[in-house]
Parts: C-alpha cells; structure tokens; sequence
C-alpha cells in the first residue's frame, strides 16, 4: 500500500477544495485500484466484458465525486473505495443474472482472488443482500467480508484499513464466513 501520508495528505486538501490534488491522488491510488481489480477479475470468464480498466475507473469515478463522498483519511478512502467495487460488481452481477434468467448454480468460495461473476452472478447478488444483513448484526464483519472479499485484500492490510490486530481480524473474518455459509445453506 501506498504511504498513508501521502494519500491522507491528498485526502485532506481535495477535502479543503484543492483541485489539483485530485491529478495527484490518482497515481498514487491507480496501480493499488489496478490490483484489487485483478485480484477480483483474475479469472478468465467465457461472456465477461467488463474489463480491469472499466472497474479502475469507475470505481475511481465514484470516489472523486466530492459532491457525494469527502474523505477523512486514507482508511475511509480505501474502505468507500471497497464499497464502489461491491456496488459495481453487484450491479454487474444483477445484469448477468437477468441474462441468465436464473441459469445455473454454482458452489460459491469466501476466498480473496475467487469471485468469479460471469459463473456466479446469482450467489453474488445474494452475498450483496446477506453482507447488508451482516452489517447490521456486525458492522466490522461485514466491512471484513467486504474488503477480503469484494476488494481481495489481505488480513494484514484489512487490520491495517480497519485499525485492529491482524489475530482479530483473522477471527472476525472466520466469524463472518460461517455466519454467510450457515445463511447461504438455509436460503
């Protein structure tokens, strides 16, 4: 991850009304956006067309939109940058699910690296609903679930964004996965 100054800096005089931070923000957070979109789109999917680049840059859209979002620091950035992604591929999901009208189900992994959209667009639709469920019962469970599966964060770098031990987040990530795989096994 890039230097938490650095980008909070950023944060902070886009917040004052600094437009030239906006040129600067962007190559410092590009290549991290880069990453998490291939993380998520790393797979070869027979119909997809929603490219790397599409989901860098719409995601990055949302975020500059000072009329909607204003940032506090690098860890709210990162983590509204994490819900942009979910919206985008969610939304994503929903279209193909309607391609599909209901098509066929597949087994669907909580694993970073593992959200495979064109071949399990209907259980992401559903983890969307369930994660919303979550947040209410947990607030920093669903935001786990949110980072280490939407965004494919690390534990490591999930601890850092939500300011917990590595050990807890490792435990709250455990908690999460079962409480979604016993919702998933009772739909």
């Amino acid at each position: 991850m890039k230097s938490s100054k650095d980008v909070t800096q950023l944060l902070i005089n886009i917040g004052d009304g600094n437009q030239d931070a906006y040129n600067k923000l962007f190559p410092l957070v590009y290549d991290e956006l880069k990453e998490i979109a291939n993380i998520q789109l790393n797979n070869e999917f027979g119909d997809h067309t929603l490219s790397r680049t599409e989901l860098v840059h719409e995601t990055y859209m949302k975020l500059v939109d000072q009329s909607k979002i204003s940032f506090n620091d690098r860890q709210h950035f990162y983590a509204i940058a994490a819900r942009s992604i979910r919206q985008i591929l969610v939304d994503y999901a929903r279209k193909k699910k309607a391609e599909k009208r209901g098509g066929e189900q597949h087994d669907l992994t909580f694993e970073e690296g593992q959200l495979d959209i064109a071949n399990n667009s209907r259980q992401i639709v559903e983890m969307d609903s369930l994660l919303n469920e979550l947040m209410e019962l947990n607030d920093r469970l669903g935001k786990i679930v949110e980072l280490r599966f939407f965004v494919g964060l690390s534990i490591e770098d999930t601890a850092e964004l939500l300011g917990i031990s590595t050990s807890t987040a490792n435990r709250d990530w455990k908690k999460a996965k079962g409480w979604l795989y016993q919702q998933f096994m009772n739909r």
